[in-house]
């Protein structure tokens, strides 16, 4: 019995079958690991695009509306709340080219009516100048596919001499 046990042991021939499986497996594993990582990394580099795209119009949007200065004109604003800000939409005017794509309800230049006299700490000392202050608010959405949005918002102040 001995010797039949003996023999047993010393026919190796389903090893080689046995590793080329495992091997296989191995190799397997290790394509479909790094294919899920490229798709995942395919994701992520579509999402930042589309965060670039969107934080790039937005910032088209501001620039459009702060190149004209007609936009400042406070005769176009509206009241927003009692005495303290007004508002204006630069891009629901025809006469106001509106090089970008933002759509005109994610634009708006509002007034702050109750702020006066030169920032504080800006090294203005002029006289007979009036200072108002705006801020320029554009959203600018991803159109491509991710769906991305990004907000922004510019503050500024215009200075003009007292007639």
């Amino acid at each position: 019995m001995a010797s039949k046990e003996t023999t047993i042991l010393k026919n190796q021939s389903g090893t080689a079958l046995v590793i080329a499986l495992i091997m296989i497996v191995v190799i397997t594993l290790i394509a479909l690991a790094s294919s899920y990582t490229s798709i995942f990394e395919i994701i992520i580099s579509g999402n930042k695009r589309g965060a670039t795209n969107a934080f790039y119009a937005a910032d088209a949007g501001v620039n459009a509306i702060t190149s004209y200065g007609s936009n400042f004109d406070l005769t176009k604003y509206t009241p927003l709340v009692a005495n303290t800000t007004s508002t204006y939409n630069p891009f629901s005017d025809s006469s106001i080219p509106n090089p970008t794509n933002i759509s005109p309800s994610n634009a708006s230049v509002i007034n702050y009516l109750n702020q006066s006299g030169p920032p504080r700490g800006g090294g203005y000392s002029a006289v007979n100048v009036i200072y108002t202050y705006y801020q320029v608010q554009c959203t600018g959405n991803d159109t491509v596919g991710s769906g991305a949005t990004t907000q922004m918002r510019e503050d500024l102040m215009r200075l003009m001499p007292v007639q």
